[in-house]
């Protein structure tokens, strides 16, 4: 990282936020979870209206409560979330590019309409990867923007490289009217039934796919709890195989665990099936007590949403 230098410095930290890049892939075999952004579509997006490549690490606030100080002139961008941020104390828009002159505050606050906003600059931020990836795993001390797993603190710089900092785009990138997301309102979660959805109940499958399911406050990186009507397998015991992005497990308490990308590798619970990658995104910016509900689809429509999202950003 010879041409990097300091783009923004961390004056207040907040409780979260980590530095997430495409995710640490093909190493799970070594026990090793994937990382990476727990919302994909704000993540890309702020990295499109950087003008910044697939894969770029950029930054995920969750919560907010983040204050960070512009070290030089730099273009940068929002999306995702709504927390309230401000750029030296004015009101800012997400879902679009901006200046941020050396000197100047950004601000996170508070949720105002979703959990998780992502930030990018121009160039991406730079770190040095481990395991090919500089995707932030703070349970496993792995990324980020020390190669340790730290969370962000205060007095912390975030790297971009010098080519980048100093030239600001007067140009404003924006993300149509489709792209942004309302997180307040209730989710519907598109999942491909697994292989031991037939050993659920005919009852406990009505009311999978036909209850409301609230957002457990037992969520985070790793995984989200659902909370309604028990449901019954006659599966009680597996031997534990691996686990993808966005299975839904059912332990014996009967209350669906959606699994995210900090997930395990491995997982000994009969599943439902596993949500979408676009669904695991939604799940993402719900905030405890949430409604979501949960709708089967057939892989190959789930397959070609998948293919639409990720061709806009080829």
């Amino acid at each position: 990282m010879s041409d990097a230098v300091d783009g923004l410095r961390v004056s207040r930290a907040g409780p979260l936020a980590l530095l997430q890049d495409a995710g640490r892939m093909g190493v799970r075999r070594l026990g090793v979870t994937q990382g990476g952004p727990a919302d994909q579509h704000g993540w890309a997006w702020a990295n499109y209206l950087a003008g910044n490549a697939w894969g770029m690490p950029a930054l995920e606030v969750t919560f907010g409560g983040l204050e960070l100080v512009a070290e030089r002139d730099l273009t940068v961008a929002v999306a995702g979330a709504d927390l309230g941020a401000t750029l030296d104390g004015a009101p800012l828009e997400g879902w679009r590019s901006f200046a941020m002159r050396a000197g100047q505050r950004l601000a996170f606050a508070t949720p105002v309409n979703g959990l998780r906003a992502y930030l990018a600059v121009a160039g991406g931020f730079l770190a040095t990867p481990v395991l090919g990836s500089v995707a932030c795993v703070v349970r496993e001390g792995l990324g980020g923007q020390d190669g340790r797993g730290h969370r962000l603190a205060e007095g912390d710089r975030l790297r971009v490289g010098a080519g980048c900092a100093g030239r600001v785009s007067e140009a404003v990138r924006e993300a149509p009217p489709e792209a942004r997301i309302d997180y307040r309102r209730p989710a519907e979660l598109s999942l491909l039934p697994g292989a031991q959805v037939g050993e659920f109940s005919g009852e406990s499958l009505y009311r999978a796919f036909n209850a409301s399911w609230r957002v457990d406050d037992r969520a985070d990186r790793m995984g989200v709890r659902l909370a309604g009507p028990p449901l019954h397998c006659r599966v009680t015991s597996m031997i534990s195989e691996g686990i993808g992005l966005g299975a839904v497990q059912v332990p014996p308490d009967g209350q669906p665990i959606a699994l995210l990308n900090d997930r395990q590798t491995i997982g000994g619970y009969p599943r439902l099936g596993a949500l979408t990658p676009l669904a695991c995104s939604r799940l993402a910016q719900c905030l405890p007590g949430q409604e979501v509900r949960l709708k089967a689809v057939a892989s190959e429509p789930a397959l070609e949403e998948y293919r639409r999202f990720r061709a806009a950003f080829a």
